[in-house]
């Protein structure tokens, strides 16, 4: 039986290394849980565009929208752990997620091997150019004033948390307005239906340079050189508001760590390409990449301080 057990796990290995070997040999497939437009989206299309040069497949963005991306986790969590089918994965699938569902039909941490990020950025909590609001401290002031109209537009759970960390820290009310994406939310604000919203810089750029959005602070530690006019949101005095988010690779549990550390280097290679920092910088993010350890630590680090902050915001999804 020993013999048995030790020719298949000899077996298996000589396997995934034949595969390693022979990667990539077609397509690949890059899995985002978010609608065209969103950070991500837009993130994951730079990254594909000079990915594929690198490995030399072509390297094919897949919208799979749905449920704070749980549809898209959950579908490259099972998928064939061969490299083909990679998940874009941010904060919220891997780390916030699994701090307000009760129960997930993936797990973060036994159903994916992490890749390596690809950058970072704040949130902007901003506010539609017509809206007679100037500040952060107008912002609350206005919301007060008018309950009936102090709303927000937020697309996923990690912007519903800061923008219910922003209702703690002000003493505010702002009330839960869902939309499938970012860029929803934003289009929402923009077009008065919504006051305002909390949502990554990506979408924000392009209307925040048309004029059409004003943001009014971002919650990172230090301003922005993409936004050298919007204050943090301690210069506004909002204390305790500092919140980067995050988006990476990761792919299915079992893939062959050949593979793993192929696909580690060429993301590394490609998000130095001074393209890409400059089409991410363009969308006001930092592009940054890592090792596997490294990633998964950094999983593991903002998987704790999501599940203490939806604990206190006593956010909890059935």
């Amino acid at each position: 039986m020993l013999r048995l057990i030790l020719g298949l796990c000899a077996a298996v290995l000589f396997a995934g290394s034949v595969l390693a070997q022979s990667y990539p040999s077609k397509p690949i497939r890059l899995v985002v849980g978010y609608t065209p437009g969103g950070g991500n989206d837009l993130i994951a299309r730079i990254v594909a565009a000079r990915l594929q040069e690198k490995l030399g497949q072509p390297v094919v963005v897949d919208n799979k929208p749905g449920a704070q991306s749980i549809v898209a986790a959950e579908l490259v969590a099972k998928a064939a752990p061969d490299g083909y089918t990679l998940l874009v994965a941010p904060s919220g699938p891997l780390t916030i997620n699994p701090a307000v569902y009760a129960k997930l039909p993936y797990d973060p941490v036994r159903d994916f091997v992490p890749v390596s990020l690809l950058a970072e950025f704040p949130l902007l909590l901003a506010v539609g150019a017509e809206q007679p609001i100037k500040s952060v401290r107008e912002l609350v002031e206005y919301g007060r004033a008018h309950p009936q109209l102090a709303n927000y537009a937020s697309s996923a759970t990690p912007f519903q948390l800061a923008a219910e960390l922003f209702n703690q820290r002000t003493g505010s009310k702002f009330q839960h307005i869902p939309y499938r994406g970012s860029g929803d939310a934003v289009q929402a604000v923009m077009a008065g239906q919504v006051l305002m919203t909390v949502a990554d810089s990506g979408p924000m750029a392009g209307p925040i340079k048309a004029g059409k959005v004003r943001p009014l602070a971002l919650t990172a530690t230090k301003r922005n050189p993409a936004f050298p006019d919007v204050p943090t949101m301690a210069e506004a005095g909002i204390p305790d508001m500092d919140i980067s988010l995050w988006t990476g690779i990761v792919t299915p549990a079992g893939t062959p760590p050949e593979i793993v550390a192929l696909l580690q280097k060429a993301i590394a290679e490609t998000i130095a390409l001074p393209e890409v920092r400059t089409a991410f910088e363009a969308i006001a993010v930092e592009p940054r990449s890592t090792t596997s350890d490294e990633y998964r630590a950094l999983i593991a680090r903002d998987a704790a301080r999501w599940k203490a902050v939806a604990a206190t915001a006593n956010i909890k999804v059935e």
